[in-house]
């Protein structure tokens, strides 16, 4: 079966990193493909016999965005495999992306032409407008504060684990540093006891055995995993019945490195039968398929109440 994966997003967030890396693991890629076309692309993949495409759609083709979502669904009615990843980032990322890079906006000419000021502000928020409907198809990967090898790595995750109904995804991320783009669902663990204020666990991570020895005693903490576990174990179920292929459950603390971290690794355990699981953790820059056997050093059972 021919399984195409999609390339779309925010100009500045690395969709052109994002499609070097499907190239890398043997996908047939095209750039800035015109949505009119895409028909036919698909068409001529089938007959020679490609089993990997991969296609990046733009806001360049703005013209025929707004007939995108239909036109993939007609594909996948036709049998065709199809995932979307939309890539997003912060403004600010954003514009200090096109500042280092002294490159311009792909929307200025347009913007200029129908009397709006072309600021890279403007163009952002209008290529927003232009794509919010694409956002809505597939996997969100916030790509502010990723390295170029670090947005490989996520892009890798997704791509070897489109094999599966869902991708279930579990991300800690620091309040300080701003809330991730991606979370589809999101939760605040800041309210649990913080190992920051010991010294000894200070430098430490929720992946670490005396980290993960000082949560696993308080009752709170186990509560807590326990109501995130029971709401989406509730509503799993629906999100799949919607036809969605991602997930994203993102757990916050205040610096991102120990009690989001921890509870992210026991959501992970506790899910690692349903689907494929991803974990991410922004504020250490790790991001992994899920793996039984590789987590951190193994810990006393959480106590109940």
């Amino acid at each position: 079966m021919l399984r195409v994966v999609f390339i779309t997003g925010i100009s500045g967030s690395g969709k052109s990193v994002a499609l070097r890396t499907l190239e890398d693991a043997g996908y047939n890629c095209v750039d800035n493909l015109p949505v009119r076309f895409l028909h036919d692309f698909i068409a001529a993949a089938h007959d020679e016999g490609l089993q990997r495409v991969g296609v990046s759609i733009d806001a360049r083709s703005s013209g025929a965005i707004a007939s995108l979502p239909g036109t993939i669904n007609a594909l996948r009615a036709l049998g065709t495999e199809i995932r979307v990843v939309f890539l997003d980032a912060d403004t600010g990322t954003l514009v200090q992306r096109y500042s280092e890079s002294r490159r311009r906006h792909p929307l200025t000419d347009k913007l200029f032409h129908e009397g709006v000021a072309p600021s890279v502000e403007a163009c952002i928020a209008h290529e927003r407008e232009l794509l919010g409907p694409l956002r809505e198809l597939g996997h969100v990967i916030d790509t502010t504060g990723l390295t170029p090898s670090q947005l490989r790595s996520w892009v890798r995750n997704v791509v070897q684990a489109d094999t599966v109904p869902l991708v279930l995804t579990f991300e800690s991320f620091a309040f300080k540093e701003s809330v991730p783009l991606d979370a589809d669902l999101m939760f605040d663990v800041r309210c649990l006891p913080n190992p920051h204020y010991d010294p000894v666990l200070r430098p430490l991570t929720g992946r670490d055995a005396p980290v993960a020895n000082f949560l696993a005693a308080i009752p709170s903490v186990g509560r807590m995993i326990d109501d995130i576990a029971a709401f989406i174990r509730t509503w799993l179920p629906e999100y799949m019945q919607d036809t969605r292929s991602y997930l994203t459950v993102a757990i916050g603390c205040t610096g991102g490195t120990h009690r989001s971290v921890y509870v992210v690794e026991q959501l992970a355990a506790m899910f690692a039968g349903q689907g494929q699981v991803l974990v991410r953790h922004r504020a250490q820059k790790q991001f992994d398929l899920y793996d039984p056997g590789g987590g951190p050093t193994e810990a006393p059972p959480l106590a109940r109440p």
